[in-house]
């Protein structure tokens, strides 16, 4: 085992996962104490560096990409003091810092883990229930359902409609981007059949941020959306998921749609999506699957 405890927070490695543990200093981001600890498989993990400073340095780990639905929520504008996946390391264990990046380069030329990008997430993303107030708004997400509800600077075009509730299915995608400079930034869920290019600060599906302490919440709340939408490795089109009967059905003439056994395995592979993702729930699953199996 190899394991690092600075103010920064404590990195634990056990030859299978990496434990990142936020510290309790003042100078911990908000974002990475909500987060909590993270366990990070190591098939997860695309590999780690050591950087030295004079005064202090800083471990990264770098995740293959499509693994974590945070980093692709926040698709790389997370600020520095925000990635859960960075810590800085006082002068003085920088032999244990080493000790550990070795540690793991080891484990992942013996386990021969690809570097390469993956297909479903790895990672579970921010637990759930989760509740953000910053900029124009606040945004809950109990897992199922996301309410946005409005503050006395809301504009009032966006504010008259009242409270906004929006269903996970009915999410095509998830943005997150944080202020810079003048310009504001948001997170905004996009609509299926829904599109618009109304500015967060009218747009109901939004919430408008303005660049103050608790902005990078908001990309808690983007993570776990994401995390239970399709992953988009596995997103051929925008066209939203097929229903169950529709995965199921005969052509009009009463034969099979697809009647080969390649297409019979990828019916259940896109319904072991819909389950995965909760577009259904495991009575309909069932169902779904026996429908497809007596096909084949």
């Amino acid at each position: 085992m190899a394991e690092i405890i600075q103010k920064d927070g404590t990195w634990v490695f056990d030859g299978d996962a990496l434990r990142l543990t936020p510290g309790r200093d003042r100078n911990v981001s908000l974002l990475r104490k909500e987060l909590g600890e993270l366990a990070v498989p190591l098939h997860a993990l695309a590999g780690v560096s050591f950087e030295q400073g004079r005064k202090s340095g800083r471990l990264r780990l770098r995740l293959r990409d499509g693994a974590d639905p945070l980093l692709q929520a926040t698709r790389g504008k997370l600020a520095e003091p925000d990635d859960p996946y960075q810590l800085n390391v006082e002068s003085d264990r920088y032999g244990v810092a080493e000790y550990l990046v070795d540690a793991v380069r080891n484990a992942l030329l013996l386990d021969e883990v690809p570097s390469g990008a993956v297909d479903s997430y790895l990672l579970p993303g921010p637990a759930v229930p989760l509740s953000v107030s910053a900029g124009d708004g606040t945004a809950t997400f109990d897992g199922e359902h996301i309410r946005l509800e409005w503050n006395w600077k809301t504009e009032d075009a966006k504010a008259a409609a009242g409270p906004r509730s929006l269903a996970v299915g009915d999410v095509a995608a998830v943005e997150w981007h944080p202020a810079v400079g003048l310009e504001n930034g948001y997170l905004r869920f996009g609509v299926r059949h829904a599109p618009t290019k109304a500015p967060p600060k009218y747009d109901p599906n939004s919430v408008e941020l303005w660049g103050f302490k608790k902005d990078p919440l908001m990309a808690l709340v983007a993570a776990a959306v994401q995390a239970r939408l399709p992953h988009p490795a596995a997103s051929v089109t925008d066209v939203p998921p097929r229903t169950p009967k529709e995965i199921a059905a005969p052509a009009a003439d009463g034969t099979p749609a697809e009647h080969d056994h390649d297409a019979q395995l990828r019916r259940l592979r896109e319904l072991g999506e819909l389950h995965r993702t909760g577009v259904l729930t495991d009575d309909e699953f069932a169902l779904a699957k026996q429908a497809v199996l007596k096909r084949m």
